[in-house]
C-alpha cells in the first residue's frame, strides 16, 4: 500500500466469517429494480448489509438487484486495483456505494491524504466515467464502542468512541463534498440511537463490527437514500430484534437521513435566468447556475442551442415579432434544472424594443454583499452601498418566476441561486444572489 511520510498507524484486520478473496455476490427481486453496486469490506459483509436493504425495499414495494465487493479489511486503495473495478465497468448501475477499511478515513490527516482521498476520487472518477447517470454514495460508517485503542498513543483522539467518529464523519463529508458524490450516513444514525437509545446494541462482542441491529440501522439509513422513502413506514424486520428497536431505529434513519436529504445527497444543479440586453429583436440572456457543466437553450422558436457553464451569456436573434418563452436547461450527471423567462418581441417603426424593459444600463452598477448570504443582503449601486428595499425589487427563483421582493420572507427562502432585479433612478439593475 501507498505510505504517507508519516508511518505511524495500521489499521486491525479483525476476521469474521468474511471472504478473504475479492469475490461477487448478487441477488435479484424483480425485473423494474434500482441496480446498487457495494464496495466495501466485512462492514458491508457481516449480516449481509445489501440482502437485509433489499429485504426493506421489498416490504415498501420498491426493488433492488444488488452486487458486491466485499473482501475482508479491503481499502480503497485495493479495491482501484481488484474486481470492483471490473464490476465499475460494467455500467450499468444506479447506486455505487464505497465503504473504506473502518479505521483509515480516522487517521492524521497527512496519511489521509495519502492513503485515502487520492483512492476514492479515482473510483468517483470510474464511476462517473463509467456510469454517467450513476450515483456515488459514500458509505459514512462509525467509531468503535471504546474507539481505537491500539493507535490512541500515537493519534489519541482515536482513544474514544466520540473522537474517532467525529473524525470519521469529518473525513466522509469531505469526500462526498469534493467529489461530487452523495453521503449515506450511517454514523450519524448510530451516533443519534447511542444518545436516545443506549439500550439498543449496535456493536457484536469485537466492539467494531455491526450486530444485527447495528446492520438494521445501516439498512434503514440506505434504503432511505435509495429511495427517498419514509423509513417509519418500512414493514419489514429482521430475526433477532424485537419491535420496540426496530421502532427506535426506523425513527433515527427519519430524523438523521429523511428529515435532511437535502444534506445527504449530491448537489443537483440549479440555474436562473435573466435578460441582459435587448435590441431589436435581437436579445441577450445570461443564466447562473450552479452544480451544472452545460446549459440547453430552447428559444421558444424552434431553436436550440447547448453551450457549457463557462459561456453563460448567449445572444439570439428572433425572426419575427412574438411573444416567445424561454427555457434553459442546467445538466450535470443526468440531473437536470429548468428556468424559463418570457421575452415579448415587439419591434416599432424606430426599430425599437418596447417589449423588455429590464435593460442593464451601461452606466450604473449593482452589486450585492455579502454574496453567498444567509441573511438580509446590502446592496451596492454605483458605489454606494444602502440597506436592500422592500419594494422596486423583485426576486426571480431558480426555476424562473417572479415575485415581490416585500411579499417574501427572505430568511425562509431555500438555498439556491437567485436574480435580484431592482428598479431605480438609474434604470432596471439585475444581478446574482446566492442564498446559503
Amino acid at each position: 500500500m501507498k505510505a504517507s511520510g508519516i508511518k505511524l498507524i495500521q489499521p486491525t484486520l479483525i476476521l469474521l466469517a468474511m471472504s478473504i478473496l475479492c469475490t461477487t455476490t448478487s441477488y435479484t427481486y424483480a425485473q423494474e429494480q434500482l441496480n446498487v453496486l457495494f464496495i466495501g469490506n466485512s462492514y458491508t459483509e457481516v449480516n449481509n448489509l445489501p440482502k437485509m436493504t433489499a429485504d426493506i425495499a421489498q416490504s415498501r414495494g420498491n426493488n433492488i438487484t444488488w452486487s458486491s465487493n466485499t473482501p475482508g479489511g479491503c481499502t480503497f486503495y485495493q479495491h482501484c486495483s481488484n474486481n470492483s473495478m471490473t464490476l465499475i465497468r460494467q455500467g450499468r448501475w444506479d447506486v455505487v456505494v464505497l465503504q473504506e477499511q473502518s479505521q483509515y478515513p480516522s487517521f492524521p490527516q497527512s496519511q489521509v491524504e495519502n492513503e485515502v482521498f487520492p483512492y476514492a476520487k479515482r473510483l468517483v472518477d470510474s464511476v462517473y466515467a463509467n456510469n454517467p447517470c450513476a450515483e456515488p454514495m459514500f458509505y459514512m460508517t462509525w467509531g468503535r464502542k471504546n474507539g481505537d485503542q491500539g493507535n490512541a498513543p500515537v493519534f489519541p483522539v482515536l482513544g474514544t468512541y466520540e473522537g474517532m467518529d467525529s473524525m470519521l464523519c469529518l473525513r466522509y463529508t469531505y469526500m462526498a463534498e469534493s467529489n461530487d458524490a452523495s453521503l449515506c450516513p450511517v454514523g450519524r444514525v448510530w451516533h443519534y440511537l447511542r444518545d436516545n437509545n443506549p439500550d439498543i446494541e449496535l456493536y457484536q462482542s469485537d466492539e467494531s463490527h455491526p450486530s444485527t441491529a447495528g446492520t438494521y440501522a445501516a439498512a434503514c439509513a440506505f434504503y432511505t437514500m435509495f429511495f427517498g422513502d419514509d423509513p417509519e413506514l418500512i414493514q419489514y424486520t429482521p430475526d433477532g430484534i424485537n419491535l420496540i428497536e426496530a421502532t427506535a431505529i426506523r425513527q433515527a434513519a427519519k430524523a438523521v437521513v429523511y428529515t435532511r436529504l437535502d444534506k445527504w445527497k449530491r448537489p443537483e444543479p440549479q440555474i436562473a435566468v435573466d435578460t441582459l440586453n435587448m435590441t431589436g429583436a435581437n436579445v441577450t440572456l445570461v443564466a447562473h447556475t450552479q452544480h451544472a457543466d452545460s446549459i440547453e437553450w430552447r428559444w421558444g422558436d424552434g431553436e436550440t442551442e447547448t453551450t457549457s457553464c463557462t459561456d453563460s451569456i448567449i445572444e439570439h436573434i428572433y425572426a419575427e415579432n412574438s411573444e416567445y418563452t424561454v427555457t434553459t436547461s442546467a445538466t450535470r450527471h443526468c440531473l437536470k434544472a429548468e428556468a424559463s423567462i418570457l421575452i415579448n418581441i415587439a419591434v416599432d417603426q424606430d426599430s425599437t424594443a418596447v417589449g423588455i424593459v429590464n435593460i442593464l444600463p451601461t452606466t450604473a452598477t449593482l452589486v450585492v454583499n455579502p454574496n453567498p448570504t444567509e441573511t438580509k443582503p446590502h446592496v451596492i449601486i454605483s458605489g454606494e452601498s444602502r440597506p436592500l428595499p422592500e419594494s422596486d425589487i423583485t426576486i426571480i427563483m431558480p426555476d424562473g418566476r417572479a415575485a415581490r421582493y416585500d411579499r417574501i420572507d427572505f430568511d425562509l427562502l431555500p438555498a439556491g441561486v437567485y436574480m435580484l432585479r431592482i428598479q431605480t433612478q438609474k434604470g432596471t439593475l439585475s444581478t446574482k444572489l446566492i442564498k446559503k
